[in-house]
């Protein structure tokens, strides 16, 4: 018998003697009347989860409302609708070299980038990411912005010769941060609440970009920071520069929020002179929305208790990268102790607070091969335990539900644009 031959009837052998393991314990389950828990567990999700076309129109009304209530005062709705002091956007006629900082999550960004105009577009771009050790991200103001410094300067460090800005020009940077921020003009403004996990107290009320600069003048770096944007409204420039008819931006990621075009005219808590373009870019900051028609679950009214902003930042909590896969745990916790989904004993792993991170839900999300190996080999490495082949095919419609929500609400709002 050859080896190829014999390899393949050792697989074919194991994978009867697992299929056969499958059926016997999933006999096992139904007998004890566990699997019907774990099932009725999943099939209140599921129900729970629901997004029928009514209820989405019923959470875009909802939104709408306080998106008028934010423009008409400060403090007079969820949705801060913050003016930005953004009334001109990018032309794709802009020329020379920038630098940006983009910070709004777990790590932060350094960015350089060259730009030729209509004729050349984007020349050259170069970046670099950084984790921020989860120790800062409680720490103190101070040593937040001088760890952001530091890592700046090194990158500004590896600029090439052809790269060096005009000579008596100062690099010019946009700060791109991306929380709450009160903005009095183009390039100040300040911090109103930290959310994505920050909890830094003595930054709140302090101006960000003054902060900023006063770490890169202690170490050298001589650099002005010319514009302040959050990350959805640099995302909407961005599209800007390359079509003219983009007027809104969504950010899906570590944390959510919108941007978008606003007539100024429109605005009734603008004060002073209209600006000439008649336009404004107005920051949303829609994670903060809540509505008793947003479908919530036990498990992201339990995430949102023990969160460290209970209260707060529920639209977020529902969908964005920070807390997808926190939501997924907190079902399989609750299938295991219920319905012994994983076996008799309950993984210990499977216990802590966001071990199952959201780029592993979106792993198993998009697992499409026959055996779920993608699924296993996830479990396995966060949970350090072999678990049941036939508890995959369920783990994985647990990690569709998740992210449907906001798809479904999203293509529903681009049908009716």
């Amino acid at each position: 018998m050859g080896k190829k031959v014999a390899v393949v009837l050792c697989v074919a052998a194991a994978a009867v003697v697992a299929a056969g393991a499958a059926v016997v314990v999933r006999r096992q389950m139904k007998r004890s009347g566990k699997w019907a828990r774990a099932m009725a567990i999943l099939k209140e999700f599921e129900d729970k989860c629901g997004t029928p076309i009514g209820k989405l129109r019923q959470v875009a009304d909802a939104m709408t409302v306080e998106m008028h209530a934010g423009l008409a005062s400060e403090g007079g709705s969820k949705l801060k609708m913050l003016i930005s002091y953004v009334d001109n956007l990018p032309t794709g006629n802009e020329q020379g070299l920038f630098y940006a900082l983009d910070l709004g999550g777990t790590n932060f960004r350094v960015l350089r980038v060259q730009l030729g105009g209509k004729e050349k577009g984007v020349v050259s771009q170069e970046f670099e990411e950084v984790s921020i050790p989860p120790y800062l991200m409680i720490g103190s103001s101070e040593a937040l912005f001088n760890y952001i410094a530091e890592a700046l300067a090194k990158f500004v460090a590896t600029e090439s010769e052809g790269s060096h800005p005009y000579p008596g020009r100062q690099r010019e940077l946009g700060f791109t941060f991306s929380f709450p921020v009160r903005q009095v003009s183009i390039s100040s403004g300040t911090l109103i609440k930290w959310t994505k996990g920050f909890s830094i107290e003595d930054a709140v009320g302090e101006d960000v970009v003054g902060e900023l600069t006063k770490a890169m003048e202690k170490i050298g770096l001589h650099m002005r920071v010319t514009a302040l944007v959050n990350d959805t409204i640099g995302t909407l420039a961005g599209g800007r520069f390359y079509n003219s008819d983009v007027i809104a931006a969504v950010i899906l990621g570590t944390g959510t929020n919108a941007a978008y075009v606003e007539r100024a005219q429109a605005i009734p808590k603008w004060h002073g002179p209209l600006p000439k373009s008649g336009e404004m870019v107005i920051n949303m900051e829609w994670g903060n929305f809540r509505s008793s028609h947003l479908p919530l679950t036990e498990y992201d009214q339990a995430l949102d208790s023990e969160s460290l902003n209970p209260g707060e930042q529920i639209f977020e909590k529902t969908i964005s990268g920070m807390y997808l896969g926190e939501v997924v745990r907190r079902v399989l916790l609750k299938m295991a102790e219920e319905a012994s989904f994983f076996g008799d004993n309950v993984p210990p792993k499977l216990r802590i607070s966001f071990i199952l991170r959201t780029p592993d839900m979106s792993a198993m999300h998009h697992d499409t091969s026959s055996d779920l190996k993608v699924v296993g080999n996830k479990l396995r490495d966060i949970l350090e335990e072999d678990m049941w082949v036939n508890t995959f095919a369920i783990i994985c419609i647990i990690c569709n539900l998740c992210p449907l929500d906001i798809q479904y609400y999203l293509e529903d709002e681009k049908s009716g644009c």
